[in-house]
């Protein structure tokens, strides 16, 4: 008889916070990457066009977890119009061992959410300076209030600057950001100006167009950007990645789908070209920022080990609480 644990996202978010162990969880993928044996395979995508829709499925097995996870993560980016959110999905964990299901996370997205957000805090805790404590968000969404929040755990942020297309959803933003966070925060007219003064700067959008420019570098600064995980999505132009020390989370998926693809295309760089990973840089394998005046930015995809991360970690505090619906199959 196998019992497998059904569990819903009011639970899962009551049991997995976005907090320093989701945080330490996550950085412990990034370093699998670099040191064991992960089996990881590529993005499997399906688009739907005609719907405006999207499903990523990834997964990983990582030899440190008695667990993995399957994640399909849909998008349907019409359902506002129609009363539903743009994103849901769930997460399958299975058994390294025998295969077995052992839970079915019904988590519409959250998990989703609270990885990603901690894997900006991670790149941040690695390539950002120590003093860093001013903070540029580029998007004004979901992933940009989880992102600070996270990175606010790891360092000591004391200022903030957000930019948006929708000035509205930027001055919603800033006050929400100034309410649950205690950070003061504005709005920038534009990009440059919201990158002008910050020691560390987020970009949280699905732009098709760059959004970062080389002459909004300066000396100093880190970029998170985590927008771009499809292939049509570009929020840094190749010139300012030329010009940065990069480091990304998988460089197989980059060369595909992150911002590394488009500085591929454009010939800033050559395909084949190697560069370090996040996990290389917490292993002590690669550098990541060496010295205060370095320019770094981190390219985050979103990986199916950090999947297999915090459902591993939300499996463990779901046995501990008893929670969840028990399913014997027989």
């Amino acid at each position: 008889m196998n019992a497998i644990s059904i569990v819903g996202e009011a639970t899962l978010r009551r049991l997995v916070p976005l907090d320093l162990a989701a945080i330490d969880q996550v950085e412990a993928a990034f370093a699998s990457l670099a040191t064991e044996a992960v089996a990881m395979p590529p993005i499997l995508r399906l688009d739907l066009p005609q719907h405006h829709g999207e499903v990523d499925v990834k997964t990983a097995y990582l030899p440190r977890f008695d667990s993995f996870a399957i994640k399909v993560s849909p998008g349907f980016f019409d359902n506002p119009a129609l009363g539903l959110p743009s994103l849901n999905g769930l997460m399958l964990v299975l058994s390294a061992k025998t295969g077995l299901t052992e839970a079915v996370l019904l988590d519409n997205g959250y998990l989703t959410a609270v990885r990603t957000a901690a894997a900006g805090a991670v790149a941040a805790r690695w390539l950002a300076r120590s003093n860093a404590s001013r903070v540029a968000v580029i998007g004004a969404g979901e992933q940009a209030r989880l992102q600070l929040q996270a990175l606010a755990i790891v360092r000591s942020i004391n200022a903030a600057t957000v930019w948006a297309r929708s000035q509205p959803a930027a001055e919603a933003f800033a006050l929400n950001v100034r309410d649950t966070l205690g950070i003061q925060c504005d709005v920038a007219h534009d990009v440059h100006g919201a990158l002008a003064a910050a020691d560390i700067a987020i970009t949280t959008t699905p732009s098709r167009e760059p959004l970062v420019h080389a002459a909004d570098l300066h000396a100093g600064l880190h970029i998170t950007a985590m927008g771009s995980d499809a292939e049509h999505k570009n929020e840094i132009a190749p010139a300012a990645l030329a010009a940065a020390r990069y480091i990304c989370d998988r460089l197989s998926q980059t060369r595909v789908l992150g911002e590394w693809h488009h500085a591929i295309e454009s010939g800033v760089v050559a395909h084949d070209a190697a560069f370090a990973e996040l996990g290389e840089v917490i292993a002590g394998k690669m550098p990541g920022r060496t010295s205060a005046n370095d320019v770094t930015i981190c390219d985050l995809t979103g990986t199916g080990a950090q999947d297999t991360a915090i459902a591993a970690l939300a499996l463990e505090r779901v046995r501990a609480a008893g929670a969840g619906t028990t399913f014997c199959n027989e």
